[in-house]
């Protein structure tokens, strides 16, 4: 039988979530930048920008949840 999920499996699951929403912010940043022509250096720099407003962007939708 199927048990409910317990808060330490729910807590994991929104670990893995909220890592999730912000390589995805990181990475859409990086292609972004790579598919309009930019440097190698220019796409990290897009990909650690994009990770810090990943971060932002996480802990807005962590507030005001």
């Amino acid at each position: 039988m199927v048990r409910p999920p317990s808060s330490e499996d729910k807590r994991e699951s929104m670990n893995r979530l909220k890592i999730a929403i912000v390589v995805l912010v990181g990475a859409s940043a990086g292609l972004i930048t790579f598919s309009g022509g930019g440097s190698l250096v220019q796409v990290v720099v897009a990909v650690g920008a994009g990770l810090v407003v990943g971060v932002v962007l996480l802990a807005y939708l962590v507030r005001i949840a």
